[in-house]
Protein backbone atom coordinates (compact mmCIF):
# COMPACT_ATOMS: atom_id res chain seq x y z
CA UNK A 1 0.00 0.00 0.00
CA UNK A 2 1.15 3.56 -0.98
CA UNK A 3 0.18 7.05 -1.44
CA UNK A 4 -1.91 7.14 -4.58
CA UNK A 5 -0.76 9.48 -7.26
CA UNK A 6 -1.46 10.38 -10.81
CA UNK A 7 0.51 13.03 -12.00
CA UNK A 8 -1.69 12.75 -14.99
CA UNK A 9 -4.47 13.73 -13.22
CA UNK A 10 -4.94 17.50 -11.14
CA UNK A 11 -7.12 15.61 -9.16
CA UNK A 12 -5.69 13.06 -7.79
CA UNK A 13 -2.32 15.55 -7.33
CA UNK A 14 -4.68 17.63 -5.18
CA UNK A 15 -6.06 14.36 -3.17
CA UNK A 16 -2.19 12.64 -2.75
CA UNK A 17 -1.56 17.16 -1.32
CA UNK A 18 -4.77 16.83 0.76
CA UNK A 19 -3.64 13.38 2.47
CA UNK A 20 0.01 14.28 2.78
CA UNK A 21 -1.10 18.14 4.19
CA UNK A 22 -3.66 15.86 6.53
CA UNK A 23 -0.84 13.66 8.15
CA UNK A 24 1.51 16.20 8.60
CA UNK A 25 -0.97 18.20 10.52
CA UNK A 26 -1.66 15.55 13.08
CA UNK A 27 2.35 16.44 14.45
CA UNK A 28 0.95 19.89 15.44
CA UNK A 29 -0.36 20.40 18.84
CA UNK A 30 -0.13 24.45 18.92
CA UNK A 31 -4.08 25.04 18.13
CA UNK A 32 -4.94 22.38 20.93
CA UNK A 33 -5.98 23.52 24.45
CA UNK A 34 -3.24 25.06 26.98
CA UNK A 35 -0.53 24.92 23.40
CA UNK A 36 0.87 27.37 22.30
CA UNK A 37 -0.33 28.25 18.69
CA UNK A 38 3.36 28.43 16.30
CA UNK A 39 5.10 25.95 18.43
CA UNK A 40 5.63 22.13 17.63
CA UNK A 41 6.10 19.95 20.21
CA UNK A 42 9.36 18.70 20.61
CA UNK A 43 12.06 17.15 19.25
CA UNK A 44 10.91 20.34 16.62
CA UNK A 45 12.08 23.53 16.70
CA UNK A 46 10.73 26.78 16.34
CA UNK A 47 11.98 27.65 12.69
CA UNK A 48 10.41 24.29 11.40
CA UNK A 49 7.12 25.48 12.76
CA UNK A 50 7.67 28.46 10.22
CA UNK A 51 8.85 26.47 7.25
CA UNK A 52 5.89 23.93 8.34
CA UNK A 53 3.42 26.93 8.25
CA UNK A 54 5.00 27.88 4.66
CA UNK A 55 4.04 24.51 3.34
CA UNK A 56 0.49 25.21 4.17
CA UNK A 57 0.42 28.83 2.70
CA UNK A 58 1.86 26.64 -0.51
CA UNK A 59 -1.01 24.39 0.27
CA UNK A 60 -3.31 26.49 -0.16
CA UNK A 61 -1.80 28.49 -3.13
CA UNK A 62 -1.90 24.72 -4.99
CA UNK A 63 -4.87 23.23 -3.80
CA UNK A 64 -7.40 26.45 -2.81
CA UNK A 65 -8.07 23.87 -0.37
CA UNK A 66 -8.77 26.67 2.79
CA UNK A 67 -9.13 23.93 5.43
CA UNK A 68 -6.01 25.34 7.46
CA UNK A 69 -5.83 28.68 6.50
CA UNK A 70 -7.32 29.64 10.00
CA UNK A 71 -4.92 27.43 11.96
CA UNK A 72 -2.10 28.51 9.61
CA UNK A 73 -3.14 32.51 10.09
CA UNK A 74 -2.84 31.77 13.79
CA UNK A 75 0.18 30.63 14.12
CA UNK A 76 1.90 33.22 11.60
CA UNK A 77 0.65 36.18 13.56
CA UNK A 78 0.95 34.44 17.00
CA UNK A 79 4.49 34.20 17.02
CA UNK A 80 5.38 37.79 15.65
CA UNK A 81 6.98 38.97 18.31
CA UNK A 82 6.27 41.94 20.77
CA UNK A 83 7.91 44.13 17.82
CA UNK A 84 6.01 42.24 14.87
CA UNK A 85 9.35 41.07 13.34
CA UNK A 86 9.28 37.57 13.98
CA UNK A 87 11.67 38.14 17.60
CA UNK A 88 9.95 36.14 20.33
CA UNK A 89 11.50 36.41 23.75
CA UNK A 90 10.72 33.12 24.62
CA UNK A 91 13.18 31.88 21.18
CA UNK A 92 16.30 33.62 22.76
CA UNK A 93 18.03 30.33 23.33
CA UNK A 94 17.61 29.44 20.32
CA UNK A 95 17.19 32.07 17.74
CA UNK A 96 19.66 31.88 14.48
CA UNK A 97 18.87 34.58 11.56
CA UNK A 98 18.06 31.41 9.77
CA UNK A 99 15.12 30.71 12.22
CA UNK A 100 13.39 34.33 11.67
CA UNK A 101 13.85 33.76 8.03
CA UNK A 102 11.71 30.97 7.46
CA UNK A 103 8.92 32.83 9.43
CA UNK A 104 9.86 36.08 7.39
CA UNK A 105 9.96 33.67 4.28
CA UNK A 106 6.36 32.33 4.98
CA UNK A 107 4.96 35.62 5.29
CA UNK A 108 6.43 36.85 2.04
CA UNK A 109 4.70 33.85 0.65
CA UNK A 110 1.32 34.52 2.14
CA UNK A 111 1.82 38.18 0.43
CA UNK A 112 2.55 36.76 -2.99
CA UNK A 113 -0.13 34.63 -3.05
CA UNK A 114 -2.93 37.06 -1.34
CA UNK A 115 -3.42 34.50 1.14
CA UNK A 116 -6.13 35.78 3.37
CA UNK A 117 -4.62 38.80 4.69
CA UNK A 118 -5.16 39.45 8.62
CA UNK A 119 -7.80 42.01 10.53
CA UNK A 120 -6.16 45.99 10.42
CA UNK A 121 -5.58 45.93 13.87
CA UNK A 122 -2.84 42.83 13.41
CA UNK A 123 0.74 42.76 11.91
CA UNK A 124 0.21 42.50 7.68
CA UNK A 125 2.35 39.90 5.97
CA UNK A 126 4.11 42.63 3.91
CA UNK A 127 5.09 44.41 6.92
CA UNK A 128 6.14 41.29 8.50
CA UNK A 129 8.30 39.89 5.57
CA UNK A 130 9.96 43.65 5.63
CA UNK A 131 10.45 43.24 9.05
CA UNK A 132 12.38 40.38 9.11
CA UNK A 133 14.75 41.52 6.01
CA UNK A 134 14.95 45.15 7.92
CA UNK A 135 16.20 43.60 11.21
CA UNK A 136 18.64 40.95 9.71
CA UNK A 137 19.96 43.90 7.41
CA UNK A 138 20.94 45.75 10.51
CA UNK A 139 22.91 42.61 11.83
CA UNK A 140 25.07 42.21 8.52
CA UNK A 141 28.59 41.82 10.23
CA UNK A 142 31.61 43.74 8.71
CA UNK A 143 33.88 43.22 11.95
CA UNK A 144 34.70 39.33 10.38
CA UNK A 145 34.73 37.77 7.06
CA UNK A 146 34.45 41.38 5.16
CA UNK A 147 30.49 40.90 5.91
CA UNK A 148 27.88 39.02 6.11
CA UNK A 149 25.20 37.16 8.68
CA UNK A 150 26.07 35.00 11.81
CA UNK A 151 24.40 32.00 11.70
CA UNK A 152 22.74 33.24 15.36
CA UNK A 153 21.47 36.30 16.36
CA UNK A 154 22.94 36.11 19.93
CA UNK A 155 26.33 36.08 21.24
CA UNK A 156 25.77 33.57 24.00
CA UNK A 157 24.59 30.56 21.52
CA UNK A 158 26.25 28.07 20.02
CA UNK A 159 27.41 28.94 16.68
CA UNK A 160 27.42 32.75 16.93
CA UNK A 161 30.75 32.66 15.22
CA UNK A 162 29.88 30.74 12.30
CA UNK A 163 28.40 32.77 9.10
CA UNK A 164 26.35 29.88 7.43
CA UNK A 165 24.94 30.00 3.56
CA UNK A 166 21.43 29.31 4.77
CA UNK A 167 21.11 32.40 7.00
CA UNK A 168 22.56 34.57 4.15
CA UNK A 169 20.49 32.60 1.53
CA UNK A 170 17.48 33.34 3.27
CA UNK A 171 18.37 36.99 3.46
CA UNK A 172 19.40 37.37 -0.32
CA UNK A 173 16.01 35.16 -1.38
CA UNK A 174 14.15 37.26 0.80
CA UNK A 175 15.75 40.50 -0.42
CA UNK A 176 15.16 39.65 -4.18
CA UNK A 177 11.28 38.72 -3.13
CA UNK A 178 11.05 41.62 -1.80
CA UNK A 179 12.29 43.83 -4.66
CA UNK A 180 10.34 42.27 -7.24
CA UNK A 181 7.47 42.76 -4.82
CA UNK A 182 7.69 46.01 -4.39
CA UNK A 183 10.06 47.36 -7.22
CA UNK A 184 12.23 49.25 -4.27
CA UNK A 185 15.99 49.11 -5.90
CA UNK A 186 17.06 48.75 -2.12
CA UNK A 187 16.39 45.04 -2.01
CA UNK A 188 17.86 44.11 -4.77
CA UNK A 189 21.05 46.07 -3.72
CA UNK A 190 21.19 43.97 -0.72
CA UNK A 191 20.35 40.64 -2.37
CA UNK A 192 23.32 41.97 -4.79
CA UNK A 193 25.43 42.55 -1.80
CA UNK A 194 24.99 39.20 -0.45
CA UNK A 195 25.47 37.28 -3.37
CA UNK A 196 29.21 39.09 -3.85
CA UNK A 197 29.88 38.45 -0.01
CA UNK A 198 29.00 35.06 -0.54
CA UNK A 199 31.14 34.03 -3.74
CA UNK A 200 34.04 36.15 -2.08
CA UNK A 201 34.14 33.72 0.67
CA UNK A 202 33.75 30.74 -0.75
CA UNK A 203 30.62 29.77 0.04
CA UNK A 204 29.33 30.28 -3.32
CA UNK A 205 32.10 29.03 -5.81
CA UNK A 206 32.21 28.79 -9.42
CA UNK A 207 30.67 26.18 -9.93
CA UNK A 208 27.93 27.57 -8.12
CA UNK A 209 28.10 24.59 -5.22
CA UNK A 210 26.37 25.81 -2.24
CA UNK A 211 28.21 25.09 0.49
CA UNK A 212 27.39 25.02 4.39
CA UNK A 213 29.26 28.07 6.38
CA UNK A 214 32.49 29.18 7.25
CA UNK A 215 33.78 30.44 10.87
CA UNK A 216 34.55 33.91 11.60
CA UNK A 217 37.15 32.81 14.36
CA UNK A 218 39.46 31.88 10.78
CA UNK A 219 38.02 35.21 9.08
CA UNK A 220 36.24 32.70 7.00
CA UNK A 221 39.47 31.68 5.44
CA UNK A 222 38.67 27.42 5.49
CA UNK A 223 34.71 26.81 4.20
CA UNK A 224 33.00 23.67 5.72
CA UNK A 225 32.20 22.49 2.03
CA UNK A 226 29.47 20.06 3.01
CA UNK A 227 25.79 20.54 0.72
CA UNK A 228 22.69 20.69 1.44
CA UNK A 229 19.37 20.72 -0.59
CA UNK A 230 17.71 24.15 1.17
CA UNK A 231 20.94 26.02 0.47
CA UNK A 232 20.86 25.47 -3.22
CA UNK A 233 17.13 26.27 -3.08
CA UNK A 234 17.44 29.79 -1.24
CA UNK A 235 19.99 30.84 -3.72
CA UNK A 236 18.40 28.89 -6.79
CA UNK A 237 14.97 31.01 -5.95
CA UNK A 238 16.90 34.20 -5.11
CA UNK A 239 18.42 34.49 -8.07
CA UNK A 240 15.50 33.40 -10.31
CA UNK A 241 14.01 36.65 -8.43
CA UNK A 242 16.76 38.45 -9.33
CA UNK A 243 16.77 37.52 -12.96
CA UNK A 244 12.91 38.26 -13.32
CA UNK A 245 13.52 41.77 -11.53
CA UNK A 246 16.47 42.90 -13.92
CA UNK A 247 14.06 41.90 -16.85
CA UNK A 248 16.11 39.04 -18.41
CA UNK A 249 19.45 40.22 -17.47
CA UNK A 250 22.22 37.57 -19.31
CA UNK A 251 24.49 37.94 -15.38
CA UNK A 252 21.31 36.91 -13.64
CA UNK A 253 20.20 34.34 -16.20
CA UNK A 254 23.71 32.85 -15.83
CA UNK A 255 23.54 32.54 -12.06
CA UNK A 256 20.38 30.89 -12.57
CA UNK A 257 21.40 28.13 -14.76
CA UNK A 258 24.64 27.36 -12.82
CA UNK A 259 22.70 27.07 -9.45
CA UNK A 260 20.46 25.00 -11.72
CA UNK A 261 23.14 22.71 -13.12
CA UNK A 262 24.40 22.59 -9.78
CA UNK A 263 21.57 20.94 -7.91
CA UNK A 264 22.81 17.51 -9.94
CA UNK A 265 24.56 16.66 -6.86
CA UNK A 266 20.81 15.94 -5.23
CA UNK A 267 19.62 13.88 -7.66
CA UNK A 268 20.16 9.97 -8.02
CA UNK A 269 20.54 9.22 -11.77
CA UNK A 270 17.41 8.20 -12.12
CA UNK A 271 16.43 11.74 -11.09
CA UNK A 272 15.31 11.31 -7.99
CA UNK A 273 15.82 13.58 -5.13
CA UNK A 274 18.35 12.94 -2.00
CA UNK A 275 19.78 14.39 0.93
CA UNK A 276 23.14 13.73 -0.37
CA UNK A 277 25.19 14.66 3.08
CA UNK A 278 22.93 12.39 5.50
CA UNK A 279 20.55 10.24 3.42
CA UNK A 280 22.91 7.30 2.41
CA UNK A 281 24.28 6.90 5.37
CA UNK A 282 21.26 7.20 7.57
CA UNK A 283 22.61 10.22 9.53
CA UNK A 284 19.98 13.16 9.00
CA UNK A 285 18.97 14.42 12.07
CA UNK A 286 15.38 16.09 12.47
CA UNK A 287 16.38 19.53 11.00
CA UNK A 288 17.67 17.92 7.85
CA UNK A 289 14.84 15.03 7.12
CA UNK A 290 12.75 18.58 5.97
CA UNK A 291 15.10 20.01 4.10
CA UNK A 292 14.74 18.58 0.45
CA UNK A 293 10.76 19.95 1.04
CA UNK A 294 12.29 23.41 0.64
CA UNK A 295 14.26 22.77 -2.76
CA UNK A 296 11.26 21.35 -4.11
CA UNK A 297 9.54 24.26 -2.50
CA UNK A 298 11.68 27.22 -4.27
CA UNK A 299 12.36 25.01 -7.73
CA UNK A 300 8.16 24.69 -8.42
CA UNK A 301 9.06 28.82 -7.72
CA UNK A 302 11.60 29.73 -9.90
CA UNK A 303 9.48 28.08 -12.97
CA UNK A 304 7.56 31.38 -12.34
CA UNK A 305 10.53 33.85 -12.27
CA UNK A 306 12.77 32.08 -14.72
CA UNK A 307 10.47 30.03 -17.20
CA UNK A 308 13.41 28.62 -19.26
CA UNK A 309 14.05 26.65 -16.34
CA UNK A 310 10.69 25.20 -16.36
CA UNK A 311 11.17 21.88 -18.44
CA UNK A 312 14.32 20.54 -16.40
CA UNK A 313 13.08 21.50 -13.03
CA UNK A 314 9.43 19.74 -13.91
CA UNK A 315 11.09 16.89 -15.22
CA UNK A 316 13.00 16.21 -11.54
CA UNK A 317 9.42 16.99 -9.91
CA UNK A 318 7.60 14.58 -11.51
CA UNK A 319 9.89 11.69 -11.08
CA UNK A 320 11.02 13.28 -7.51
CA UNK A 321 6.94 13.47 -6.77
CA UNK A 322 6.40 9.44 -7.85
CA UNK A 323 8.92 8.38 -6.13
CA UNK A 324 7.99 10.02 -2.87
CA UNK A 325 4.27 9.11 -3.04
CA UNK A 326 5.68 5.15 -3.69
CA UNK A 327 7.81 5.71 -0.20
CA UNK A 328 4.72 6.88 1.72
CA UNK A 329 3.55 3.65 2.39
CA UNK A 330 4.88 2.75 5.84
CA UNK A 331 3.23 2.97 9.48
CA UNK A 332 -0.05 1.78 10.73
CA UNK A 333 -1.78 3.78 8.19
CA UNK A 334 0.14 2.35 5.48
CA UNK A 335 1.13 6.15 3.96
CA UNK A 336 3.50 7.61 6.56
CA UNK A 337 6.08 8.71 4.74
CA UNK A 338 9.68 8.34 4.76
CA UNK A 339 12.93 10.11 3.28
CA UNK A 340 14.57 7.95 0.92
CA UNK A 341 12.34 8.22 -2.00
CA UNK A 342 15.09 6.72 -4.00
CA UNK A 343 14.11 3.28 -2.42
CA UNK A 344 10.66 3.73 -3.83
CA UNK A 345 7.62 1.68 -2.51
CA UNK A 346 9.92 0.10 0.60
CA UNK A 347 9.35 2.34 3.52
CA UNK A 348 12.30 3.74 4.99
CA UNK A 349 11.28 3.28 8.60
CA UNK A 350 11.52 6.72 9.48
CA UNK A 351 8.44 9.48 10.08
CA UNK A 352 7.97 12.65 11.20
CA UNK A 353 7.03 16.03 10.27
CA UNK A 354 10.02 16.93 8.06
CA UNK A 355 9.39 13.53 5.66
CA UNK A 356 5.45 14.71 5.75
CA UNK A 357 6.05 18.03 4.20
CA UNK A 358 9.31 17.27 2.19
CA UNK A 359 6.84 14.62 0.68
CA UNK A 360 4.09 17.24 0.12
CA UNK A 361 5.88 19.87 -1.40
CA UNK A 362 7.02 17.50 -3.67
CA UNK A 363 3.31 16.36 -4.29
CA UNK A 364 1.45 19.77 -4.79
CA UNK A 365 4.85 21.61 -6.64
CA UNK A 366 3.23 19.12 -9.42
CA UNK A 367 0.61 21.72 -9.95
CA UNK A 368 2.23 25.18 -10.21
CA UNK A 369 1.83 25.14 -13.82
CA UNK A 370 -1.96 25.72 -13.13
CA UNK A 371 -1.13 28.13 -10.35
CA UNK A 372 -0.36 31.97 -11.24
CA UNK A 373 2.41 33.39 -11.19
CA UNK A 374 3.61 34.96 -7.92
CA UNK A 375 1.66 38.61 -7.60
CA UNK A 376 3.02 41.98 -7.32
CA UNK A 377 1.89 45.40 -5.97
CA UNK A 378 1.39 46.10 -9.27
CA UNK A 379 -0.04 43.27 -10.70
CA UNK A 380 -2.68 42.12 -7.48
CA UNK A 381 -0.83 41.94 -4.41
CA UNK A 382 -3.18 43.45 -1.79
CA UNK A 383 -0.94 42.77 1.35
CA UNK A 384 0.03 46.57 2.95
CA UNK A 385 3.55 46.93 3.90
CA UNK A 386 5.94 49.16 5.65
CA UNK A 387 9.40 49.56 4.47
CA UNK A 388 10.11 50.64 7.89
CA UNK A 389 9.09 47.53 9.81
CA UNK A 390 11.55 46.36 12.20
CA UNK A 391 13.10 49.38 12.72
CA UNK A 392 14.22 50.86 16.11
CA UNK A 393 12.18 53.82 15.51
CA UNK A 394 9.87 55.02 11.97
CA UNK A 395 12.90 57.38 10.81
CA UNK A 396 15.92 54.49 10.76
CA UNK A 397 16.83 53.79 7.33
CA UNK A 398 18.70 51.09 6.15
CA UNK A 399 22.08 52.20 4.38
CA UNK A 400 23.34 50.01 1.48
CA UNK A 401 27.23 49.57 2.23
CA UNK A 402 29.99 49.27 -0.54
CA UNK A 403 29.46 45.53 -1.10
CA UNK A 404 33.17 43.63 -1.16
CA UNK A 405 35.14 43.07 -3.76
CA UNK A 406 34.80 40.24 -6.16
CA UNK A 407 37.21 37.38 -4.69
CA UNK A 408 37.93 39.63 -1.23
CA UNK A 409 39.09 37.63 1.20
CA UNK A 410 40.03 39.58 4.54
CA UNK A 411 43.46 37.78 5.75
CA UNK A 412 43.69 35.78 8.95
CA UNK A 413 46.92 36.65 9.74
CA UNK A 414 46.31 37.37 13.31
CA UNK A 415 45.17 34.05 14.32
CA UNK A 416 46.71 31.53 15.95
CA UNK A 417 48.35 28.38 14.12
CA UNK A 418 46.83 26.16 17.02
CA UNK A 419 43.35 27.45 16.28
CA UNK A 420 43.82 27.00 12.36
CA UNK A 421 45.04 23.63 12.72
CA UNK A 422 42.52 22.37 14.98
CA UNK A 423 39.43 23.96 12.58
CA UNK A 424 41.22 22.18 9.17
CA UNK A 425 41.37 19.25 11.73
CA UNK A 426 38.07 19.21 12.31
CA UNK A 427 36.89 19.14 8.85
CA UNK A 428 39.34 16.13 7.92
CA UNK A 429 37.81 14.71 10.86
CA UNK A 430 34.33 14.78 9.08
CA UNK A 431 34.91 13.79 6.46
CA UNK A 432 36.98 10.93 7.21
CA UNK A 433 34.15 9.83 9.46
CA UNK A 434 31.69 9.48 6.85
CA UNK A 435 33.01 9.42 3.27
CA UNK A 436 32.86 5.50 3.18
CA UNK A 437 29.59 5.59 3.21
CA UNK A 438 28.75 8.41 0.89
CA UNK A 439 28.92 8.79 -3.14
CA UNK A 440 30.39 12.36 -2.26
CA UNK A 441 32.64 13.25 0.30
CA UNK A 442 30.85 15.21 1.84
CA UNK A 443 29.96 14.94 5.78
CA UNK A 444 27.73 16.23 8.72
CA UNK A 445 28.41 20.62 9.66
CA UNK A 446 28.70 22.20 12.13
CA UNK A 447 25.96 20.99 14.24
CA UNK A 448 22.54 21.80 13.77
CA UNK A 449 20.41 22.96 16.55
CA UNK A 450 19.40 19.35 17.61
CA UNK A 451 22.64 18.77 18.76
CA UNK A 452 23.78 22.25 19.86
CA UNK A 453 21.16 23.05 21.85
CA UNK A 454 19.34 19.97 23.27
CA UNK A 455 19.09 21.41 26.90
Amino acid sequence: MALELDLQSTDSIKSASSQLAYDMMTYYTGNQTGQIPGNLPPPYYWWETGAMFGAMVDYWYYTGDATYNDVTTQALLFQVGPNADYMTPNQTKTTGNDDQGFWGLAAMSAAETNFKNPPSNQPQWLALAQAVFNTQANRWDDTTCAGGLRWQVFSFNNGYNYKNSISNGCFFNLGARLAKYTGNDTYSQWADKTWDWMTAVGLLDGSYNVYDGSDDLLNCSVVNRIQWTYNAGAMLLGAANMYNYTNGSDVWRGRVQGLLDATDVFFTDSGIMMEVACENNGKCDVDQHSFKAYLARWMAATTKMAPFTYDRIMERLRVSATAAALQCSGGNNGRTCGLRWQDNSTWDGSSGVGQQMAALEIVQSNLITQSPGPLTNTTGGTSVGNPNAGSSNSDNTIVIGAPPAKGQKAGAGFLTAIIILSFVGMLWWMVLGDASAETLPVTRPVPRKVEMRGK
